[in-house]
C-alpha cells in the first residue's frame, strides 16, 4: 500500500513556498484538514494558491509573497499545531510592523505556544499569548536580531520557528538541540537556496534576501504508514509493504525500536526527492520482547509512541517509555489517553510523569475507547482492534481525517488483500 503524503513536509512546503519569490510547485501535497488550514493561512496573508487533483495528494501551485510580503490578517489555524508554531517565525520579522492574530479550535487553545514566544521575544519580536502561554497568539512585526538559542526541550517545531525567524534577523541565529529532531525544515531551506551551518546538534542560519521557488514531490508519511506496519507485526499471518514512503532517518526511529523488540521489519531505500530520502518499508508478524525507549531516540519516534505502547502489550516482559513528557502536549494528553485506553482494552499499563510502563500480557481482549478528538489515538484504536481478541469500538474515528483521510478505506483494502 501507499500512505498519504507527509503532513509535516506538506505544512513546511506551503509556508516556505509562500515566503519565496515566484511560483512554487508542490506535488503530492496532503489534502487533509490540518494542511488545508496552512493553505488557507497562505491565502489570508495574500498568497495565491491553485490546486489540482482529488486527493489525498494534490498538486499545489503557490505564488510566493517574498520574505517581507504578508498582508495583515486574522489566521484560523484550525487544529494545526505545526502551523501555529512555525508561522509566527515569519510574521515576527516583518519590519513594516504589521499585526497578526493566530487562533484555532478548542483543542489548539489548550496547546502551549510559549516555547515559540520566548525565543521570538529574545530576538526582539512583540508576541503576546493568553495567560502567558496559550493561544490566541498575537504577533507584531519587528526588526529582529539573531540569537544563540538552546532548546529546553527537543522540538522540531520550535527549532523551525526560530530558524525561519533567523532568515529575517540582521545577525546570525544559532539553534542548539538537546537531541536531534526531524530535520525537514533544514532540508527544505537548502532546497530553497539557503546556506545552513550544521555542527552536530547546532544549526546556524543567516539573513536571507530571498528564497528560491520550490519544486518538489512530498513523500508518503511515515507516521501514517506506521499504523499499518505495526498492525502487520501484531496480527498473525500478516505482511505489509509500504511504498513511496519518506525514510528520513529523523523520522524512522520506530523501525529501530521494533527491530530491537524482535520484529521482522525492513527498510528498502530509494531515490532522494527534495532532499528527502524515499523508499519502501516492510513488516510481518513477529513475536516481540519488551524494551526501554528513552533519551535521544524519543524525538525520532514521538508520534509513534502510542503504537510502541500497544506493541508492548503483546511483547514478552516489560516495555518502558521514558523522557517523553512532550506526549502530554499533543492533541490530547497521549500518556493519559493511551494508558487509559490500553487498560480499558485489557492491557497492564502504568502511566508515569514522562511516559509509561507496559507489562506484556500476550495481547489485549478489546473493548470501547474514545479518540478524544486526537487523530493518532483514533488510528491507534483501530489497529488495536485488529490485533485484539474481541475487537475495539472507537468513538470519534473521524478524527483520523486530520492527518490521514482515507485511513479506514486503506485498512479495509489491506484486510481484503489478506
Amino acid at each position: 500500500m501507499r500512505p498519504p503524503p507527509d503532513k509535516s513536509i506538506s505544512h513546511r512546503a506551503a509556508l516556505l513556498a509562500a515566503m519565496g519569490e515566484g511560483r512554487s510547485l508542490v506535488r503530492n501535497y496532503l489534502d487533509a484538514a490540518d494542511t488545508r488550514a496552512t493553505l488557507a493561512a497562505v491565502e489570508a496573508l495574500g498568497g495565491r494558491v491553485a490546486l489540482r487533483g482529488d486527493g489525498p495528494g494534490l498538486e499545489a501551485t503557490i505564488h510566493g509573497l517574498g520574505l517581507q510580503g504578508p498582508s495583515q490578517s486574522q489566521i484560523d489555524v484550525g487544529n494545526a499545531g505545526t502551523l501555529i508554531r512555525l508561522l509566527p517565525g515569519w510574521l515576527a520579522g516583518q519590519e513594516s510592523g504589521g499585526t497578526w492574530t493566530l487562533d484555532g479550535d478548542d483543542s489548539i487553545r489548550r496547546r502551549p505556544v510559549d516555547r515559540v514566544a520566548e525565543p521570538l521575544r529574545m530576538m526582539g519580536a512583540e508576541v503576546e499569548c493568553r495567560e502567558g502561554r496559550l493561544p490566541p497568539l498575537r504577533v507584531r512585526g519587528s526588526r529582529l536580531r539573531g540569537i544563540r538559542y538552546r532548546l529546553p526541550v527537543a522540538s522540531a517545531q520550535v527549532k523551525s520557528c526560530v530558524l525561519i525567524a533567523g532568515l529575517l534577523a540582521h545577525t546570525p541565529t544559532t539553534v542548539v538541540e538537546p537531541a536531534q529532531t526531524r530535520d525537514h525544515t533544514e532540508r527544505m531551506l537548502r532546497s530553497a537556496g539557503v546556506e545552513l551551518d550544521v555542527l552536530g546538534t547546532e544549526i546556524t542560519v543567516r539573513r536571507s534576501f530571498g528564497l528560491e521557488p520550490l519544486r518538489m514531490t512530498v513523500p508518503g508519511d511515515f507516521s501514517s504508514a506506521a499504523f499499518h506496519l505495526v498492525g502487520a507485526v501484531l496480527v498473525p499471518g500478516s505482511e505489509v509493504v509500504v511504498d513511496s514512503v519518506g525514510l528520513n532517518p529523523t523520522r524512522t526511529g520506530l523501525l529501530d525500536i521494533l527491530e530491537r523488540m524482535g520484529a521482522a521489519v525492513e527498510e528498502r531505500g530509494g531515490a532522494a526527492n527534495g532532499g528527502e530520502p524515499t523508499g519502501s518499508a516492510l513488516a510481518r508478524h513477529s513475536e516481540l520482547r519488551g524494551t526501554v525507549i528513552g533519551g535521544e531516540e524519543i524525538p525520532l519516534v514521538i508520534d509513534e509512541l502510542p503504537l510502541v505502547a500497544l506493541a508492548g502489550c503483546f511483547a514478552e516482559g516489560e516495555t518502558v517509555i521514558r523522557d517523553a513528557a512532550e506526549l502530554r502536549r499533543k492533541e490530547s494528553d497521549r500518556i493519559a489517553t493511551v494508558a487509559e485506553a490500553l487498560t480499558a482494552m485489557g492491557g497492564e499499563v502504568e502511566p508515569t510523569p514522562d511516559g509509561m510502563v507496559i507489562h506484556g500480557s500476550g495481547g489485549i481482549h478489546g473493548g470501547r475507547i474514545s479518540s478524544r478528538g486526537d487523530h493518532r489515538i483514533a488510528m491507534f484504536g483501530a489497529v488495536a482492534g485488529l490485533a485484539s481478541r474481541d475487537g475495539v469500538e472507537v468513538d470519534g474515528i473521524e478524527a483520523a481525517a486530520v492527518s490521514y483521510p482515507g485511513f479506514e478505506a486503506d485498512l479495509r483494502r489491506l484486510l481484503r488483500a489478506s
